[in-house]
């Protein structure tokens, strides 16, 4: 390994321009990001140095467009070296960034683009920017569309704004300027994924994201040699700080996965030291190693879930949670016999798993520290740049989401909610002072809006949200979270959403994985693809069975007694998703209100 002496600190560059000046000094000739280039079909790299002249052309481009301190600028873009250099000339004028999800609802966009008054928009396409205007009443704010694909001579924009990358730096050269000072200066605007109303825009400055990137850089030895690869949304602040930002601390390189579909793929190729991802991208994995596992012999079966046993012991006496015990002498042999094979799908030389943005479960937290990945569980929000806490190497308790980083404090408030304080917590809502003050207590400390309990070495336990706990009609409380999370362990179940307010029992709504359906549709006799099977009550009774065998660790009271089914998935299009894949309870609840006022009015008859 190489040395972790190149992590850049506050003090050397306090603003993330700065940052970028000074590791393009530090390691100029290094590989900074990779990109597959669909037209040569071949992975391409770019150097620090080749960063920096790009940003130093895009600055003088911006410049041209009269755009003064503290504008804001709009990025639309999948993840690519595009989004760093367009971030980056940016922050080095002295601009802010708002970071758009390309898989957002137009009419969300618009309303964020007219809010945050965005004038220069960067998008990826003419058909993209076509939707946008057509969603925002073209959109007035904007003075300048600039669309990363080529827009040809017979292809004419139908807007004037609307330009070409190329067209738009052709013939701009010039030198990389960079906000040295004003840490505490608005850098991005940030829109939370609003799942209960409009989304709101969280002001983030240069010291919120440094200083958070730095405190997680501290939580573990990091090296220069680093492979990142990267396919959570730049939008969102895990893989801004954590993706971005500390590679650039460390002197990491970057790849950009192609796709989620092709991530598989890109994982043999670009065989990352280092992975952040949300929960459900383990959860893939792990329902493909369970159904991949029914179909081996049992011979392998019993191999396999005797390394998860002691490759779990071992990782118990290793945090010295469990003395020694004889099976661990088995784990060299289930090691190369079995863990090793199934690590090498993820690149062969994994050293770290970064878990963070919703609750991880349990038992796929077993099975992956069981084959040997250090995976850590962490916690955070937007509004705290955004990671609070996270799991060490050497103190890591997957059940908990970890201690608090070095700078961060966390205590539990009213109700139980988490609180927490550090130079990371934002400097408010854009244009919001009513929401801002609702997320601060009265002596200054941010809310969470999640309960949590805190043991006395200070590991944080996730307890529920406040807003989430549903209250069936005899008063007993269920977080519908942890048993949702539970229910898609069982990968028949693409998505569910478990209700029940005020109601004698829960029910759930819940969406059949299309790839998994026909077969559970076989073995009942019933035809997959007929919408009217889904009414069954053999179907349903089937479903609850095995949605059933998903809860046997929940109370009686917490246990699914009726559904509603379908096979259409939710989506961010259909206003039913944010674009961080959180579901819209109301709007989920509103679509499917009458099927699920059937299900009550059949259990009063």
């Amino acid at each position: 390994m190489s040395d972790t002496s190149g992590l850049i600190s506050l003090e050397k560059a306090p603003t993330m321009s700065a940052l970028f000046r000074e590791r393009v000094r530090l390691s100029p000739d290094k590989v900074a990001f990779q990109q597959y280039d669909i037209g040569c079909k071949q992975w391409q790299e770019t150097s620090w140095k080749e960063m920096a002249s790009e940003v130093a052309r895009w600055q003088a481009a911006m410049l041209k467009e009269g755009l003064e301190k503290g504008d804001r600028v709009g990025v639309m873009l999948k993840n690519s070296r595009e989004w760093v250099v367009f971030d980056q000339a940016a922050l080095g004028l002295g601009l802010i960034t708002v970071p758009l999800y390309i898989d957002d609802r137009p009419d969300n966009v618009a309303y964020i683009v007219d809010q945050a008054q965005v004038r220069i928009l960067f998008v990826d396409g003419r058909r993209q920017w076509r939707r946008l205007k057509e969603a925002g009443d073209g959109l007035p704010s904007v003075q300048r569309i600039i669309s990363i694909s080529t827009i040809e001579e017979d292809d004419e924009p139908d807007d004037p704004r609307l330009e070409s990358l190329n067209h738009w730096l052709f013939g701009l050269t010039g030198e990389l300027i960079t906000q040295e000072e004003g840490g505490d200066e608005l850098a991005t605007i940030v829109y939370t994924s609003g799942t209960t109303g409009r989304p709101k825009g969280v002001m983030l400055s240069h010291t919120n994201i440094l200083f958070n990137a730095y405190a997680a850089g501290s939580c573990t030895d990091l090296y220069d040699d680093e492979q990142f690869l990267s396919f959570l949304p730049l939008s969102h602040m895990l893989e801004r700080t954590a993706g971005y930002i500390l590679p650039m601390m460390v002197g990491a390189s970057v790849a950009y996965a192609r796709s989620i579909p092709q991530l598989g793929e890109d994982l043999q190729t670009i065989r990352p030291t280092v992975l952040i991802s949300v929960p459900r991208i383990y959860e893939r994995v792990y329902g493909k190693i369970m159904a991949g596992l029914e179909k081996k012999s049992p011979l392998a079966r019993k191999l396999f879930h005797l390394a998860i046993d002691v490759g779990w012991r071992r990782f118990e006496y290793q945090q010295g949670h469990a003395g020694w015990h004889p099976k661990l002498l088995l784990w060299p042999l289930l090691n190369k016999l079995v863990a090793s094979k199934v690590l090498d799908k993820l690149g062969g030389r994994m050293r770290l798993a970064i878990c963070g943005g919703a609750a991880l479960s349990p038992d796929v937290s077993k099975v992956f520290i069981g084959l040997g990945l250090t995976l850590l569980q962490g916690y955070g929000m937007t509004e705290s740049s955004p990671v609070v806490s996270v799991n060490r190497p050497e103190d890591n308790l997957p059940a908990s989401i970890g201690t608090v980083m070095p700078g961060i404090e966390a205590r539990v408030g009213e109700n139980d909610e988490l609180l927490t304080r550090s130079p990371s917590v934002m400097l408010g809502y854009w244009k919001n002072e009513e929401a801002t003050q609702a997320a601060f207590t009265q002596d200054g400390w941010l809310r969470s809006g999640d309960k949590a309990r805190i043991d006395d070495k200070g590991h944080i336990f996730i307890t529920g949200r406040i807003k989430e706990i549903i209250v069936l009609a005899n008063g007993e409380k269920v977080s519908p979270a942890d048993m949702e999370m539970a229910v898609t362990m069982d990968p028949l179940f693409e998505q569910v959403m478990i209700f029940g307010e005020a109601r004698p029992f829960l029910s759930a709504i819940c969406v059949l994985s299309e790839e998994y359906w026909p077969e559970a549709a076989s073995e009942l006799g019933v035809e997959s693809d007929d919408p009217a099977v889904l009414d069954d009550r053999k179907v349903e009774k089937y479903l609850q069975r095995r949605m059933a065998a998903q809860l046997t660790d929940f109370p009686g009271y917490a246990q699914v007694r009726r559904l509603v089914v379908t096979l259409q998935s939710w989506t961010v299009d259909d206003g039913l998703l944010t674009p961080t894949m959180k579901m819209k309870r109301a709007k989920i609840m509103e679509r499917f209100r009458e099927q699920a006022e059937r299900l009550y009015e059949a259990h009063k008859s």
